[in-house]
């Protein structure tokens, strides 16, 4: 009992000892975690709040900047319907002063014939077709443009002009008359010399005012590109800013999702490391009370088994014994033989199986009395079967643990493929989506490049069209003066061969010169002149046309490239919080494989301990139940014996093997 004593207080220490290094090892770890987490807990709690921040200022910012693109474009379109407006204008105000230009140069023409004509005493021919429609055309282009023949002419001016194309062909007749006669009599101008210089005044005043029309529109055109460029140029760097706070936003918001889920698990893992703490600091105070209660307790009980071993092995005592025993044998020698051959029986059978407790009953069955040795033997079958019963417990608890075991850790090894897999496929998908905002963040780039070089190719065009546009005219006019001069020249030298082909009244006068007709290549002069100006007029229409259709082209262009450059931008907007939201999932995959990963740790850890603890059971079950059994036969012989049976019976069935061992 000492002995057992001593183990069993051996055993409990070194549980103790176990028990200890665990309570200190996981109180230091957890106290650490702990610490960790709140630490953690204040940094993401602050992270977030950062990047709140940061979020609100962005989105209000990109909303500005919105704001300041749509109110740039709102003036550029504006800007473009003023220009437009203002060109249609000019262009039916160029129009309508080279039609006035036109009539009056026709009207002067005709002045000039009739005013030559006077001094030459010929009679005017009639009026054609031409003619009327000349004088009408001049009458409706002076009705269309009275302001400004008010700017230019004096209202005795205006009188006389109106008076003029009211009724040109009385003008002529009484003009030529009186011509005749201020010419004969007194010398002095004929009213058709004053309406020619009032003609000649209006067209020279609408030939100025055409030329500084066109000029304020050429300078008009150049401040609307001037404009255009800045605008442009602050819309593009509006877009520009607002990608790259998109971005921002982007990457904050997730970054912030990504702090907000950590700290959620955070706070977990810090409430239940707490919970955890809490319940080891318990269980350790409540097992080292434990330990302390069974240590003082087994101290009394050695100390009792010491005094009672002393009080035993004392001479007295011996001497007692003796005589008892002696008195015994010779007052019941028969049951001393029966007890002598029990005992020797037990130890023959706790020698077979070398169980200490069959010896105890063995040196019982000398000392005590059969009532307590029967009882004893009892209570070690009892014993015996309860074992017999926890083994089969264990082995079926250890059977059932280790499959358990297996097919969780399958189960949880599947798991762990199927999450790597999925880690796998959302870092393929994350790859993709940032190559794809890689080659939308490029195609945005490449088609703002496009717009920009469209709007200088654009530019140059205009530049060029209107160099072409002022040339035609420049050389429509420089033309027209040329061939008015040939015309005026070449018609006069035709009057003046028909007035002498007239013959005076009387004898002939002697020969003159000989007649000098116009020269032959003059008809084809002023075609060509003609020509060229029709040309130039042609080319002029042309010009206006195609710039037209370039402004056109190029509005489309830069509606459809901008439209483009807004798709490329929501679908890079789209991608990246797609981005996010599978790096948010491949975080949380990755967190749950590593669970995953500790789990099957701990299985395996568990597993080590099961098979530690069970594989001597599962291997020794068989050979343990058999022997337990025999023993349990042994015992339940030798209490038949003590009850009555015969001692041959038990001796028979227990069989001694060639080296004398208990079969």
């Amino acid at each position: 009992m000492s002995k057992q004593l001593e183990t069993e207080a051996k055993e409990d220490q070194e549980t103790f000892d176990t028990m200890m290094c665990w309570c200190e090892t996981n109180d230091k770890g957890k106290t650490k975690a702990i610490s960790d987490a709140e630490q953690t807990i204040a940094d993401l709690t602050a992270a977030i709040e950062s990047f709140t921040a940061l979020s609100s200022k962005l989105n209000t910012e990109i909303a500005n900047l919105q704001n300041e693109v749509a109110a740039n474009n709102d003036a550029l379109e504006k800007a473009t319907a003023v220009r437009q407006k203002e060109l249609a204008e000019f262009n039916a105000e160029e129009k309508s002063s080279l039609g006035t230009i036109s009539s009056l140069k026709g009207a002067v023409g005709k002045l000039a014939k009739h005013h030559d004509a006077s001094f030459l005493q010929s009679e005017s021919s009639d009026d054609d077709m031409a003619d009327i429609k000349l004088f009408t055309d001049l009458k409706h282009q002076v009705h269309m443009n009275k302001d400004l023949v008010n700017s230019i002419l004096t209202p005795r001016q205006r009188k006389a002009v109106t008076a003029f194309v009211q009724n040109p062909e009385n003008f002529f007749d009484a003009g030529l008359k009186q011509s005749r006669q201020y010419s004969l009599v007194q010398g002095a101008a004929a009213p058709s010399a004053e309406i020619f210089g009032v003609l000649k005044q209006m067209k020279e005043g609408f030939e100025t005012n055409l030329a500084a029309s066109q000029q304020e529109e050429t300078r008009s055109q150049g401040d609307y590109e001037n404009v255009k460029h800045g605008k442009q140029a602050e819309i593009a760097a509006g877009n520009a800013q607002i990608d790259t706070k998109t971005n921002e936003l982007a990457d904050s918001d997730e970054k912030n999702a990504q702090s907000k889920e950590q700290l959620a698990q955070t706070e977990a893992t810090l409430a239940a490391d707490t919970t955890f703490l809490a319940s080891l600091k318990e269980q350790c105070a409540i097992f080292n009370e434990q330990m302390e209660e069974r240590s003082k307790t087994r101290q009394l009980e050695i100390q009792a088994v010491s005094k009672a071993c002393a009080f035993l092995s004392s001479d007295e005592a011996q001497d007692l014994v003796s005589r008892t025993l002696s008195f015994v044998q010779v007052g019941n020698k028969f049951a001393s033989s029966r007890r002598t051959s029990v005992a020797t029986a037990l130890a023959k059978v706790a020698k077979e199986f070398k169980d200490p407790r069959i010896s105890t009953l063995a040196l019982g069955a000398r000392l005590d009395a059969f009532t307590k040795v029967k009882q004893s033997i009892s209570e070690m079958i009892s014993t015996l079967a309860k074992e017999q019963e926890d083994e089969v417990q264990h082995k079926d608890f250890c059977v059932d643990e280790i499959n358990n075991n297996e097919r969780e850790t399958q189960k949880k090894d599947q798991q762990k493929r199927t999450l790597e897999s999925t880690v796998d496929n959302l870092a393929e998908q994350i790859n993709n989506l940032t190559r794809k905002i890689a080659e939308l963040k490029a195609s945005i780039a490449d088609l703002q490049i496009q717009l920009k070089r469209a709007g200088e190719d654009r530019q140059r065009a205009n530049s060029e069209f209107q160099t072409t546009v002022a040339d035609q005219r420049a050389t429509q006019k420089l033309l027209a003066g040329a061939l008015n001069i040939l015309k005026g020249f070449y018609e006069k030298a035709a009057l003046l061969q028909k007035s002498s082909k007239q013959e005076p009244a009387g004898p002939p006068p002697p020969p003159g010169f000989k007649p000098s007709p116009p020269n032959a290549q003059s008809g084809g002069v002023m075609g060509m002149i003609e020509q060229i100006i029709a040309d130039a007029k042609a080319m002029e229409q042309d010009a206006l046309k195609a710039e037209e259709e370039e402004q056109v082209a190029y509005e489309t262009f830069t509606t459809e490239t901008n439209a483009s450059i807004e798709a490329a931008t929501k679908e890079s907007i789209t991608c990246a919080e797609n981005k996010a939201k599978k790096e948010g999932e491949k975080t949380e995959t990755e967190m749950a494989r590593d669970g995953v990963m500790g789990e099957l740790e701990a299985l395996a850890g568990e597993n080590a301990d099961l098979h530690k603890s069970c594989d001597y059971t599962l291997k020794n079950f068989d050979l343990r139940q058999t022997a337990r059994q025999s023993e349990m036969e042994a015992l339940k012989q030798a209490l038949s014996i003590l009850s009555g049976a015969s001692i041959g019976s038990f001796l028979q069935s227990v069989k001694v093997s060639p080296d004398h061992k208990v079969m």
